[in-house]
């Protein structure tokens, strides 16, 4: 056995139509196909990859930062597109640049108190 990779990340939110609008307007993740399940939700794709599902819920769950699942990160191509996307919704994020690589980081937290790192990799940073 061998994991080949990060399949998905599911938020549960009480906040459905907000955490949908937040991760397909600020982040550019699309809505696309989902199962029929008997609860609301929404699959958000980055290309054709489902990479986030969105399960609605009834009581709101505590914050990541913090917890022993922390948080997640994804992968950028334009920082100063993303930080400009930050500013103009509003949200606010904390910078980070990495030392041995030159990884520029931001970190945000969702209206469901998920915490997100978004990081920008130089041509030529490891890993």
């Amino acid at each position: 056995m061998a994991i080949t990779g990060l399949d998905h990340i599911n938020i549960r939110t009480t906040e459905l139509a907000s955490t949908r609008t937040f991760f397909t307007e600020v982040l550019g993740l699309a809505v696309g196909w989902r199962p029929d399940f008997p609860f609301g939700g929404a699959w958000l794709y980055a290309g054709d990859k489902d990479v986030v599902h969105l399960v609605e819920v009834k009581s709101a769950g505590a914050a990541s930062r913090g917890s022993s699942l922390d948080h997640f990160a994804f992968a950028i191509d334009d920082y100063e597109a993303t930080e400009t996307a930050l500013q103009e919704a509003g949200i606010a994020y904390e910078p980070l640049t990495s030392p041995n690589g030159g990884i520029r980081q931001m970190f945000i937290t969702d209206l469901n108190g998920v915490n997100i790192e978004l990081n920008w990799r130089p041509v030529s940073a490891p890993g």
